[in-house]
């Protein structure tokens, strides 16, 4: 079988999530003896950052994203296809929100739909696009791979088919990072207190003002808090962290060998996000043996199960007793540790490609 993933996102200002989940996937299928897989990208100048370099050839349609997107989302008959980049294919993957225009069947993942809840968490263009892709997807696509239960029931009440719906969790590569590596790490970061590591796009889904809030009223001394994440959209931190900026060391886009070794140095990682498709931070964690406190309210519990403490994120006051709890609770901590590297040995990319393989196959039947 021969595939075509879309891997745009990659050269995205802000590659998040999808672009990680994207760039494993495309890697774990290559190494898979019963599929060819070609990427597709907007015609670009330069290749995207080494961090984000994809792992597949990528071939490339003749029109710069801002245009390819427009084109493919008013299904104008001259967009272009992507079989006209990639050649003949049996599937092609929308492995993001813009939906491709092909001959063959799309499969389309969709991580979340945080932005039909709250508008405000994205810009009003990406309003429009995530809108018009969702669109398309429910009306076009001949199945949806959701990254969890929670995004497929976010699905479902907005009108997909049920039946069109696949469960497909991602992985995370378990590989944890040496004590040589985190001193480096911290070094280089100017990090010489213990912290509580936060990692993530700024944008207002991720609830930092309420952790930032959170922070202030853990009594333990000598902690600090560490924001590693580019700044994304719709969120100012300037009036949260006026209080405590000494304590606060805001770090902006962390290449991922650093990021590695920063969850590793975390005394507890905390993630109070709003809404969530996934949550691979949370996995990221809990490969490097770190405790994780997130949220009850999204698909983040699903991930980390009984091996992270749940809480409220609209209440601060609950997300900061359950850090002074990792923080003051040695026996805790440990047990959280062991607990979260179990838990995360079940993600593997290998298995998200056997599930996406099924749902290939089954598109192209």
């Amino acid at each position: 079988m021969r595939v075509a993933l879309t891997l745009e996102q990659c050269w995205h200002t802000v590659p998040g999530g999808t672009a990680v989940a994207a760039i494993e996937l495309a890697r774990a299928l290559e190494e898979r003896d019963d599929v060819d897989v070609i990427g597709v990208a907007a015609r670009h100048s330069q290749p995207p950052p080494p961090a984000w370099q994809p792992p597949i050839e990528v071939r490339h349609v003749w029109a710069q994203r801002n245009v390819l997107y427009e084109l493919w989302h008013a299904r104008l008959p001259f967009a272009p296809r992507v079989e006209r980049a990639t050649g003949a294919v049996d599937v092609v993957h929308a492995t993001g929100v813009a939906y491709p225009r092909a001959d063959a069947p799309v499969v389309v993942t969709i991580h979340d739909l945080a932005f039909l809840d709250d508008p405000t968490l994205v810009t009003k263009h990406g309003y429009r696009f995530l809108s018009r892709g969702t669109t398309l997807a429910r009306e076009r696509a001949r199945l949806v791979l959701c990254s969890s239960e929670a995004t497929k029931a976010h699905c479902v009440a907005e009108g997909f088919d049920a039946a069109s719906l696949r469960v497909v969790p991602l992985g995370v590569r378990m590989t944890p990072t040496t004590r040589d590596e985190v001193t480096r790490a911290r070094t280089k970061h100017g990090l010489a207190n213990p912290y509580v590591f936060f990692s993530g796009t700024v944008e207002p889904r991720k609830n930092l003002p309420r952790l930032l809030r959170a922070f202030a009223k853990v009594k333990r001394p000598g902690v600090d808090l560490v924001l590693a994440g580019p700044t994304g959209w719709n969120e100012s931190l300037r009036a949260d962290l006026a209080p405590i900026e000494a304590r606060v060391h805001t770090l902006g886009f962390v290449d991922r060998a650093d990021l590695f070794a920063l969850f590793a140095g975390a005394e507890v990682f905390c993630y109070p996000s709003i809404k969530e498709g996934f949550g691979l931070p949370v996995l990221e964690a809990m490969v490097q043996g770190t405790p994780v406190v997130t949220s009850a309210a999204t698909s983040t519990a699903e991930v980390a199960g009984d091996a992270g403490l749940l809480v409220d994120p609209l209440d601060e006051q609950a997300i900061a007793d359950a850090l002074e709890r990792v923080l003051d609770d040695p026996a805790l901590a440990d047990q959280l540790s062991r607990a979260g590297e179990a838990r995360a040995a079940m993600f593997t990319w290998e298995r998200t490609a056997e599930l996406t393989m099924a749902a290939y196959t089954e598109a192209a039947a």
